[in-house]
């Protein structure tokens, strides 16, 4: 059954190639802004509940459902698309935009989607728009980055595909909703979601690969991945304990990193694990409170990160350089980057009026509820390091510690406007939260202004912000490398594999050798009873081979009457 309603993910992803067709032409950039805003208002035609059915192997599925939680994403993903077509404006890349919208497309029909079967097929084909998106960048480190993203990504769609086969073979229902760690086949499920969203081990795809993409891919890659994984995870495994203690890893994982990192985009693509890392701790805690404050966080992330990102492409952009030993004193020059990246970072700090101040407590607030006083604790030291390593350290070394020398002017009008339409989203829902907060899936009751929460995070950020110019020092960075968990799968298990060949080639070119000799005896020795001259090859007469084939019949009666 399929109603009037377009599916907006399919939507965009048929005006994919749409995109590339009007390359060449003067279309291009305007359709990249209104293709979104289309898609956004496909994403608020859809009701609540199933919109299309279809019949598939035995399954019903369900293409398209309409509900808050899939609007709400939906919302922003398109929106994203909208604020990153217009910072992409001067990209001349065809092939990163024709990506990008593949990518968002897939995005959305993960999180309008019903069904499990529905919800994998966008899955994959998001690992291969974002992947497309990487490689755009066409230099040598974005090429082999995205090789190896894409190997990353495949691997968790292999283990996603067992998980979801084994589920649906024990008779599970192939509706995408709440489902229990009590199988191999959920665990699995899990796994999978988990290699997307970044945690442990495989958290080192996403600092690898995301700051090769190009000033604008960054942008893209940062709104989609991560969430639509925080997306399935609030839908398929709310309340999982586990999550708290992924999520945890993952928050001071971000910051450890991301303070020892000298490449600004890094140091952003760490954070964005650490943010993450709130969600998914959101998410273990499983209240209302807790998924209500995952998905407005995941919302307000997707807005202030991009915000943040934007503003690091437009450095990069202008000056080529990445790295913050060689960048400083940049606000004399570019004063509405330094403006907005500098609300971006007070926005991921939790500073009152913003946004991450009014989605980010609601996390905390919920581990407070349920008495959990360790996931409180942990939860607002981890806001103390976020204002180190973004709030802090990213706009100071970029913008306004030392100068550089270097004059370079803001970036291009279009995407100006790109940073300040995110730098004042940021502050609206910072100042009316409501509005967010009556698109999240459940009743909302909490109060973010209160005189105790506001005085509580300014005193704590203000004694990190202390502790950061204490410990400048420290802080400044110099020309390193840090060791993380792909350090095993790119160097350590490659050079066993490599020293493992050297033991078992000999071995197994002497098995190879006597395998051979043994071969051509028993060739030579078919040779000499059934070739040319061999004796099965000579001509016999009708009797003699009559009286053979009366002796072999004799042979096998013998045979079967001894056996009776």
């Amino acid at each position: 059954m399929m109603d009037s309603v377009i599916p907006p993910g399919l939507f965009l992803i048929i005006c994919a190639p749409i995109l590339a067709l009007a390359s060449q032409s003067a279309l291009r950039r305007p359709l990249m802004l209104i293709i979104p805003l289309m898609a956004l208002g496909l994403v608020w035609m859809v009701p609540d509940g199933p919109v299309i059915t279809a019949s598939f192997m035995g399954f019903e599925l369900i293409p398209l459902r309409g509900d808050a939680l899939s609007r709400l994403f939906g919302t922003i993903f398109t929106l994203m698309g909208f604020a990153g077509g217009l910072f992409a404006f001067k990209q001349k890349s065809t092939t990163e935009l024709v990506a990008a919208l593949f990518y968002m497309g897939s995005a959305v029909g993960v999180v309008m989607a019903g069904d499990l079967i529905t919800m994998f097929i966008f899955w994959e084909m998001m690992a291969i728009g974002s992947t497309l998106v990487i490689r755009s960048a066409n230099t040598p480190g974005a090429i082999k980055a995205s090789m190896r993203y894409l190997k990353i990504h495949l691997l968790g769609g292999v283990i996603l595909m067992a998980g979801l086969a084994g589920y649906l073979g024990e008779g599970n229902p192939v509706l995408f909703e709440a489902m229990s760690l009590n199988s191999v086949s959920t665990w699995l499920i899990l796994i999978g979601f988990l290699v997307n969203v970044g945690a442990p081990p495989f958290s080192a795809w996403l600092p690898d690969a995301y700051p090769e993409a190009s000033f604008s891919g960054s942008v893209f890659l940062s709104a989609f991945t991560t969430k639509t994984a925080v997306y399935v995870l609030i839908r398929g495994f709310p309340g999982e304990e586990v999550l708290i203690y992924f999520g945890l890893y993952m928050v001071f994982y971000g910051i450890i990193y991301a303070l020892l990192e000298n490449d600004m985009r890094r140091i952003l693509a760490y954070s964005i694990i650490n943010q993450v890392g709130f969600m998914v701790t959101g998410i273990g805690i499983g209240t209302q409170m807790a998924l209500n404050g995952a998905a407005s966080h995941a919302f307000a992330h997707i807005i202030y990160k991009a915000l943040l990102l934007m503003s690091a492409g437009a450095v990069f952009y202008r000056t080529g350089k990445r790295k913050c030993t060689d960048l400083g004193g940049l606000f004399q020059s570019m004063p509405v980057t330094a403006i907005c990246g500098t609300i971006g970072a007070l926005a991921i700090s939790s500073f009152p009026f913003t946004s991450g101040f009014v989605s980010k407590s609601m996390i905390a607030q919920a581990a407070a509820d349920q008495h959990m006083a360790y996931v409180w604790y942990f939860l607002e030291a981890a806001s103390a390091g976020v204002f180190l390593h973004a709030g802090i350290k990213f706009p100071w070394f970029v913008f306004f510690q030392k100068d550089s020398g270097m004059r370079p002017p803001d970036p291009p009008v279009s995407m100006q406007s790109a940073m300040i339409l995110l730098a004042t989203l940021c502050i609206v829902i910072g100042l009316f939260p409501e509005q967010l907060y009556a698109l999240l899936p459940y009743q909302v009751d909490y109060v973010p202004y209160t005189v105790t929460h506001v005085v509580n995070m300014l005193q704590l950020l203000l004694m990190a912000g202390l502790a950061f110019f204490v410990m400048l020092p420290m802080m400044k960075r110099t020309l390193t490398i840090s060791l993380d968990f792909d350090w095993f799968y790119r160097r350590l298990f490659p050079a066993l594999f490599d020293l493992l060949g050297r033991i078992i080639y000999p071995i197994y070119g002497r098995v190879i050798d006597l395998f051979k000799n043994r071969l051509d005896r028993l060739i030579s020795l078919v040779e000499r009873y059934n070739g040319v001259d061999g004796i099965l090859a000579r001509t016999v007469s009708t009797n003699s081979a009559g009286a053979l084939g009366l002796i072999v019949l004799a042979l096998c009666l013998g045979i079967f009457y001894q056996m009776q």
